[in-house]
């Protein structure tokens, strides 16, 4: 590269410094000289403890800027200048928002805001924790022994992208803005008590806040110094950092040599980490996820935080103009345990419109089979007739008739309790069918009635574990030769069978295309299948909750399936109607609001 090609780059350059400023007017007169005499745009922040600076131009101006700052005072002596070559702004829509259209310099009484109440005793930030270089920073030697990582970021931040090593506990806090982060650490300080606490944030400025909050509660903490910048410098690979590093200029993120994706589009839940688009949340404001296809201009859409909190879209209508009108004022959903983040939402009861059904797989149960779960299903497949169509099918294991000598009934039979005798006579009984079946079975059908070797254990449907790959292969032929499904929807081990088909998704893709699962009385099953990490896919899980009368199925087996979920993309409805999908409201309601997002 010439000498000329060097002084012609953009660059940005970020940097903050805690220290004692004696004469804030001395120092404000100086940034205004210097930035307007180098062309230099972006953000200054200063207050009598330091300073917090973000701005653009060209490379040549931001390394005179840097020098003049060293020449000028000792309080930027040991600064960390962090200044890095890139384009321009996208566009100005990006650079109006990033700040990059103007210079901002003010004068503030904190550089970044830990708290939106007023602080008993504001932190020293004397105490911040030591700061760690990126070759220390969660190195083999400091992994496990009670280490805990916490992310001082927000939650627009993280979804992108975030730390992860093995056997380190990390807490992501999901606060909207960094003023919420004290809240948090106050409300969790039981999960950082006795802990060795590693922090980190974009740059370094917050968590070095932070980590004076907490070290005045008593706890022991490490920054990492230069942030997650500094990090990326050091491994270019990316090391323990996934996806990429959101920064607050026009570059929007930055990410390593690794090309893997960490976010997802808020609505189609498939891989997107760009925030070019400036896509908000219709209620806070915060960024959100929208890829390319799922972007409208009339849509609205309610981040993940919002939906925790009940809000949702009820009413959405343009008018003449092409503009939005405003959401019907109160427009919330009934308190359940949904934290999903796809839209748009649907509205209640039957107020729906859509020029189309979702076209829904349905698994039954074990030894039950596609008529007689079609029969248990007709009132959900009536309350949910407009917006969706059941297609149902038996799975490939053909199971023996088999009863017990005394009356009895199989935990996990979805059917009627099996009489001890006589059972009746073959040509009356339907066969029935199972997606997984015991290690030790033989496979083979009689043609008889045969009694149980033993009493019905409960749970023995963890030890069906056996015939996935028959029972996958059966259903790649019902995608094939009945056209695509929109979901697949599983009950009991069923469920336990969508879960496995979840888990592959993307695997699975040209062969098996669908949406989401509906997760109905669910459990998970200790196979391979299910070890591939987080499932991303899109998910409802419908079980009873710990009073739910649920005997076959126990709240805590459903619980642990929901937990391999990402959280971003499952919705919980848990009932206390028994081993059944509930149809009466408020849960119909959650089921067409989930539903709907897919219209």
């Amino acid at each position: 590269m010439s000498d000329t090609e060097g002084i012609d780059q953009y660059g940005v350059l970020l940097y903050y410094k805690y220290a004692h400023i004696p004469n804030l007017d001395d120092l404000l007169s100086f940034y205004h000289s210097n930035c307007s005499q180098l062309s230099l745009l972006g953000r200054v922040r200063l207050s009598s403890r330091g300073v917090n600076v973000t701005v653009g131009g060209k490379l040549s101006c931001l390394e005179s800027h840097i020098e003049a700052l060293k020449a000028k005072d000792c309080v930027f002596e040991g600064t960390d200048f962090k200044l890095a070559t890139c384009d321009e702004p996208l566009n100005d829509r990006v650079a109006e928002e990033c700040g990059f259209t103007s210079l901002s310099i003010r004068i503030v009484e904190e550089l970044v805001t830990l708290s939106s109440h007023p602080l008993l005793k504001s932190p020293e930030i004397s105490n911040a924790g030591r700061h760690l270089s990126a070759c220390y920073f969660l190195d083999q030697k400091s992994q496990g022994n009670g280490l805990v990582l916490l992310d001082a970021r927000n939650l627009y931040e993280t979804r992108i992208g975030k730390f992860h090593a093995p056997n380190v506990e990390t807490l992501d806090p999901q606060v909207r803005q960094y003023s919420d982060l004290s809240s948090w650490i106050d409300d969790n300080s039981e999960q950082l008590k006795g802990k060795h606490v590693l922090m980190y944030c974009t740059g370094g400025i917050r968590c070095e806040m932070a980590s004076a909050y907490i070290k005045s509660k008593g706890a022991g903490f490490e920054n990492l110094f230069g942030g997650i910048q500094r990090y990326l410098e050091q491994f270019p690979d990316g090391g323990f950092f996934k996806g990429k590093n959101f920064v607050f200029d026009h570059r929007i993120s930055v990410g390593s040599s690794d090309s893997n994706v960490l976010g997802t589009c808020l609505i189609c839940r498939r891989s997107f980490d760009d925030y070019s688009s400036r896509c908000r949340c219709t209620y806070c404001r915060m960024l959100v996820l929208v890829c390319h296809n799922c972007q409208n201009e009339a849509a609205l859409y309610v981040c993940e935080l919002c939906q925790k909190q009940g809000k949702a879209i009820q009413s959405m209508q343009l008018i003449g103009t092409g503009e939005l009108k405003t959401p019907l004022e109160g427009a919330e959903l009934q308190n359940s345990s949904s934290n999903a983040t796809l839209l748009p939402q649907m509205p209640k009861g039957d107020d729906v419109r859509s020029s189309r059904k979702l076209r829904i797989l349905c698994l039954h149960g074990f030894r039950q089979n596609a008529s007689s779960f079609k029969g248990r299903t007709s009132s959900l497949a009536k309350r949910l007739k407009k917006i969706a169509e059941f297609v149902f099918v038996d799975a490939p294991h053909e199971l023996s008739f088999i009863y017990q000598t005394t009356l009895a009934k199989d935990a996990t039979c979805e059917s009627s309790p099996m009489l001890s005798s006589p059972p009746p006579p073959l040509e009356n009984c339907k066969k029935k069918f199972a997606w997984l079946v015991a290690p030790n079975s033989d496979g083979s059908t009689d043609v008889n009635w045969k009694v149980a070797e033993g009493p019905f254990d409960p749970l023995q449907y963890q030890q069906q574990t056996e015939g996935y790959d028959t029972s996958l292969s059966h259903l790649k032929n019902v995608f094939s030769q009945q056209g695509s499904f929109d979901g697949i929807l599983g009950f009991s081990q069923g469920a336990a069978m969508a879960a496995l088909i979840s888990a592959q998704q993307e695997q699975l893709k040209g062969e098996m295309d669908f949406k989401f699962v509906i997760i109905c009385s669910g459990f998970s099953l200790n196979v391979k299948e299910m070890e591939r990490g987080i499932i991303k896919c899109p998910s409802l899980h419908i079980f009873g909750n710990e009073h739910g009368k649920d005997r076959q199925i126990a709240n805590q087996a459903s619980k642990e399936l929901t937990s391999l979920y990402d959280d971003g993309c499952s919705v919980i409805i848990e009932h206390d109607c028994g081993h059944i999908i509930p149809t009466r409201s408020p849960y119909i309601d959650e089921i067409k609001g989930f539903l709907g997002r897919f219209l």
